[in-house]
């Protein structure tokens, strides 16, 4: 297990983008299936531990990275269920044990519990209905991580709140290159203290694509176009439910704070990212959009409507037929005629040329047009190019190293 949410400092939302990245990523990619339940814990059964087929704990004081002030304990004093149909995690000023934290005796014990080793999950709808706890200091969460190589193997925040702001949710995302301050982030403003009552906190994950729900009501989004790093979210991720107590971020209990604070979690439930159980590749969408390039004023063309594998992709004067009709799945591949945009060989090098070939599966088809018209393989980071600075129709296309050249600038036309 990872030291835990490193430096998630005041500044883990300064890039608060909930409107701009909504409307960015809402064109970039279709939208996630939900397919059956594939995991659930609804808490019901006599009061006592938790499922432990389920969830295990994480145990200690060491500040989790983030300076936090409590010990996680096993105890069914912090980490309960209460014969009610719910789980209870409570944050109690109490130190039976004589814990020693990182900055000395412990003030505080809490829980937090995880599927890790239990649980994990490739896509799809992650859902708990929570009624969180109130108070300055007091930082409840749900969330999920990718592995023990954080930020590398990246981290999707569902639930975030703290307690100095009682109306406000927060969801991230942290990765390479935007962990700690930089991280990605929205927010949704309630009406009322979230902590007033129970609400429905929830993202939905398919291949290239993650949002936010709050009460069912969608408020951020993120595609890889959003991101100033790579994009680490096409594996496995587990879950976490905890109640942190002080750090950097919420800030430390004061005279206002009272205890205990228990965090109410009335189910959590997961569900496949599409009908199938989430096993296959979903089929294409329907319509499509022509790719014009900035430079030439030309369309990424199939020649003759050839659709045979192979089949080297030029630009052409636009004119709106299905072999320049490109439809961005959710997969991330990128289809015309049946069959999909795709680096010859599967190389990923300098020069590679771009084909037509039949889908594969294969993680080098998937492709993101960001929001400064680049049009990217994923696998390589690289980007589609207009070969030679060639004008005229005919011109080939390759990969290349992303330079912000307006020979691998492309507009949805």
């Amino acid at each position: 297990m990872r030291k835990a949410r490193v430096l998630l400092a005041a500044a883990v939302i300064a890039t608060t983008l909930t409107g701009g990245l909504f409307a960015a990523g809402r064109n970039d990619t279709a939208e996630a299936a939900v397919g059956a339940v594939t995991w659930s814990d609804e808490f019901n059964g006599a009061a006592g531990s938790i499922d432990s087929s389920k969830w295990k704990f994480d145990i200690g004081g060491s500040g989790w990275g983030n300076n936090e002030q409590q010990y996680y304990t096993n105890s069914t004093s912090n980490v309960r269920v209460n014969g009610a149909g719910q789980l209870e995690i409570t944050a109690r000023r109490e130190n039976p044990a004589n814990y020693q934290c990182h900055y000395g005796t412990c003030q505080y014990t809490s829980g937090r519990i995880l599927t890790a080793d239990k649980f994990a999950q490739t896509y799809g709808k992650f859902e708990a209905r929570i009624k969180i706890p109130k108070g300055q200091g007091i930082w409840p969460a749900f969330w999920m991580l990718g592995g023990n190589n954080w930020p590398t193997t990246g981290e999707i925040d569902i639930m975030e709140n703290v307690g100095k702001e009682p109306n406000t949710l927060y969801g991230t995302v942290h990765g390479p290159g935007y962990s700690g301050g930089a991280s990605i982030g929205g927010n949704r403003v309630n009406g009322a203290p979230l902590g007033n009552d129970f609400h429905n906190y929830a993202v939905e994950w398919s291949p290239n694509l993650i949002r936010w729900f709050l009460d069912g009501s969608e408020y951020f989004r993120v595609t890889p176009a959003n991101l100033p790093g790579q994009w680490v979210f096409d594996h496995n991720f587990f879950m976490i439910l905890n109640v942190a107590v002080g750090g950097y971020w919420p800030g430390y209990p004061d005279g206002s704070t009272q205890f205990p604070q228990t965090m109410l979690v009335d189910w959590v439930r997961v569900n496949a990212w599409n009908n199938d159980g989430g096993g296959t590749t979903p089929p294409p969408s329907t319509g499509g959009t022509m790719l014009k390039s900035t430079f030439s004023g030309r369309c990424i063309d199939i020649p003759n409507a050839n659709a045979t594998d192979g089949v080297r992709l030029q630009t052409w004067d636009c004119n709106n037929s299905g072999a320049q009709k490109w439809t961005f799945n959710s997969d991330g591949t990128l289809t015309a005629l049946g069959k999909c945009f795709d680096p010859a060989g599967g190389a990923l090098t300098n020069g590679t040329p771009i084909q037509l070939v039949t889908c594969n599966g294969n993680p080098v088809q998937r492709w993101t047009l960001s929001g400064a018209g680049d049009l990217v393989n994923l696998s390589a980071n690289r980007c589609v190019d207009i070969k030679d600075w060639n004008a005229n129709n005919g011109a080939q296309l390759q990969l290349w190293d992303c330079g912000g050249t307006t020979n691998q600038k492309w507009t949805k036309a």
